[in-house]
């Protein structure tokens, strides 16, 4: 299965525009169907080809008010379905999605421009991709449509095909980190939670922590597009039945890890890329995966800072999250994990001399650097903060 996410700007046709490719409706709840305006995620999915692999879509709203589901929705995700209409042109949102994907360093895509019956969509078309091209995005394939009459679907499904094909596979070893977009309780079955499984192997009967330690979950059961499973390889859309002591208090935002895998961690120190870091403000928020956690910022060297979150997150050397102030009054800024387990800064200069050793690092994992750093550290530590051990442990 490959997974996408929409963006673009409110009314630019994103739900009609799938609706249009899988036949299903993406608008879950009546007041958005009565409204034509997408206000919570939704998930529908196709099939490439007769005898393709599934694209699910999660689709997500567009209006600056929901900006914060719009990254709920992208962020697990590796790619995404980027939608301009012909008879509007880019707009607000249309930049500020693109400045979440670009933060987020998202490298695949597909240009759709829509509502192609309303207006000439060449202008549009190449006005946005030259405006994609300067990001993380590249240069993108792109297809004038209409939903309405059905012109260029089928040249759009073939691009989709194109770019799926180009997709990372993931690590079906690897460990599990389910960022959660829904929970609900099903009479009979108990709680069930839904997320974009982005690596790693779910299992019915596999045991699952939560992120903050407050619950050991079992799962009882496994769907994928409304099947029933016995495993799911990611990436793929899941349907997690869960059962234990806690399973009531899930919802979005929480995330659900493989046991003894993973450090909860409430302070970093991240590269920030976007603003220089001395004119960030002290309050912020930083999204990854589903989650959104208060943070405050402390600025080290010219782009690199530390920041204490709100609440623990299960964090990962390398690791990509969006850094926005609340209310959106700045372009959303792009962080990459450096470092979960930063040493304490009591002594006067620490800070600048953490900042000339942060300068140093890339943010990818990097197991024997880390043990020079440190000197000593727990085997499962260095594991849990994604750098591979380096060589076999000193002492059991």
């Amino acid at each position: 299965m490959r997974v996408l996410a929409t963006a673009g700007h409110v009314d630019h046709g994103k739900s009609a525009l799938v609706r249009a490719l899988t036949g299903m409706e993406p608008d879950r709840y009546e007041e958005e169907r009565r409204r034509g305006l997408t206000l919570d995620l939704g998930f529908v999915w196709t099939r490439l080809g007769p005898d393709g692999d599934h694209l699910a879509f999660v689709d997500v709203p567009g209006h600056e008010r929901f900006v914060p589901t719009m990254l709920a929705g992208a962020g697990p995700v590796p790619a995404v379905l980027f939608v301009v209409a012909a008879d509007q042109g880019w707009q607000p949102q249309s930049q500020e999605h693109l400045a979440v994907l670009h933060a987020l360093g998202v490298h695949h895509a597909v240009l759709a421009v829509t509502r192609s019956d309303l207006a000439d969509p060449e202008p549009v078309r190449a006005d946005a991709v030259a405006r994609l091209a300067e990001t993380s995005l590249g240069k993108v394939a792109s297809v004038a449509v209409s939903s309405v009459t059905g012109a260029g679907l089928d040249e759009l499904r073939a691009e989709l095909v194109r770019m799926t094909a180009e997709l990372p596979d993931p690590d079906p070893e690897a460990d599990v980190r389910l960022w959660l977009d829904r929970a609900f309780t099903v009479r009979g079955h108990g709680t069930v939670v839904t997320g974009t499984l982005g690596a790693g192997t779910l299992r019915v009967g596999d045991r699952l922590v939560a992120g903050d330690g407050s619950a050991v979950l079992r799962v009882r059961g496994l769907q994928s597009l409304h099947e029933d499973r016995e495993s799911v390889g990611g990436v793929a859309r899941v349907a997690v039945n869960v059962h234990g002591q806690g399973d009531a208090e899930l919802r979005r935002g929480q995330v659900l890890l493989t046991p003894d895998r993973w450090l909860a961690t409430e302070v970093i120190d991240v590269r920030v890329g976007g603003e220089p870091v001395a004119e960030l403000p002290r309050q912020a928020t930083l999204h990854i995966g589903t989650a959104a956690v208060p943070v405050t910022l402390r600025p080290l060297g010219e782009d690199t800072a530390r920041l204490t979150l709100g609440r623990g997150l299960p964090l990962r050397i390398g690791d990509r999250a969006v850094l926005r102030e609340p209310g959106g009054g700045r372009v959303p800024c792009g962080v990459t994990v450096l470092d979960v387990r930063p040493p304490r800064l009591t002594r006067r200069g620490a800070g600048r001399a953490r900042a000339a050793e942060l300068a140093a690092l890339t943010g990818q994992p990097d197991g024997a650097a880390e043990l020079r750093r440190r000197k000593l550290i727990r085997r499962a530590d260095l594991v849990a903060m994604g750098a591979p051990a380096p060589t076999a442990p000193v002492a059991g």
